[in-house]
């Protein structure tokens, strides 16, 4: 190889090398100021401790607070159970560090991100002492994130608007309308069932179970289903309603209509009573114990009270 090709193949290697050097450098500086981007708003340990969350925003405001670590949602001076779990996940967008960049600092940015005076408030509260106190403003162009800062403050943060979804979604969408709340997340399972008792204006049917498969009584089954037996349990056990209704719950005879009681295996027995169907074939519900009253919609009154051939097995 002749001097000239072996400086030509040596300017080649540096400038190579320089390329990669200038790379891994720009790539670096880049690393370096996403991290510096990553944010929390609220420390998890502080998470725990909060046991009042109010939310004020255009479409109204509405209160979350933790009675004997159950959270309720408090609206128009009533209380409702809400969904344990989206609590839970509405926390942990504030407790899980993530990318919030700062998209400015100055104090007169507020109004054209929406962080004025008029914009939505989350104030999380351990009793009268205040963990975050943060202010919800407009979407940015993507739609895809939203602006906030802290009450108090001015630096203006960005990142993703999943927040919206819970401060401006429908209020029923925080209550726990589960018949049988405690089965939030599907905890309970129709193998926990041991004894199923229907009892309508037409008669009693008793679904019990015998090892793996069901017995039945009440109603002239040949050929028990075992499949759609569990399948209507499950109905039963995951049914939930559409709104709370305030009714009298000691009004006479109002829940003589129907009921089901489910025999559990450990001992435990919920009792369900229901009205009867309305001109809309909607039904009303409650638990025995619980001083909540449940409107059933129309297609789930009906997967209540199945037809007996719904469980023979042709």
């Amino acid at each position: 190889m002749t001097y000239k090709n072996k400086f030509i193949c040596l300017i080649s290697i540096i400038s190579v090398l320089s390329l990669l050097y200038i790379g891994s450098f720009i790539f670096n500086a880049g690393f370096i100021r996403a991290g510096s981007s990553l944010y929390v708003w609220l420390d998890s340990r502080n998470a725990e401790r909060i046991t009042r969350i109010t939310v004020s925003t255009v479409v109204g405001d509405f209160e979350l607070n933790k009675i004997n670590n159950l959270w309720y949602v408090l609206q128009d001076g009533q209380v409702f159970p809400a969904r344990q779990l989206r609590v839970d996940d509405f926390l942990r967008i504030f407790t899980t560090r993530a990318s919030w960049p700062v998209r400015s600092s100055n104090v007169t940015s507020h109004e054209r991100y929406g962080l004025d005076e008029f914009a939505s408030r989350i104030t999380m509260y351990e009793n009268n002492i205040i963990h975050l106190d943060l202010l919800a403003g407009y979407d940015d162009f993507t739609g895809l994130e939203s602006f906030f800062r802290r009450a108090g403050q001015n630096e203006v943060r960005s990142g993703d608007n999943n927040i919206n979804s819970y401060i401006y979604g429908q209020i029923t969408n925080w209550f726990n309308l589960r018949l049988i709340s405690e089965n939030e997340g599907s905890v309970i399972n129709s193998s926990d069932v041991q004894r199923l008792s229907v009892f309508t204006p037409e008669g009693q049917q008793v679904f019990t179970r015998r090892n793996r498969t069901w017995g039945i009584s009440g109603i002239d089954i040949v050929n028990p289903d075992v499949t759609a037996i569990e399948n209507y349990i499950r109905t039963i056990i995951n049914t939930e309603g559409d709104y709370f209704e305030e009714i009298d719950i000691y009004e006479d005879d109002l829940f003589d209509h129907s009921s089901i009681v489910i025999e559990f295996g450990n001992g435990k027995i919920t009792t369900i009573q229901f009205s009867q169907p309305d001109e809309q074939e909607r039904r009303l519900a409650r638990v025995v114990g619980s001083e909540y009253i449940y409107s059933i919609p129309m297609w789930a009154a009906f997967r209540l009270f199945p037809e007996p051939s719904t469980f023979e097995l042709y």
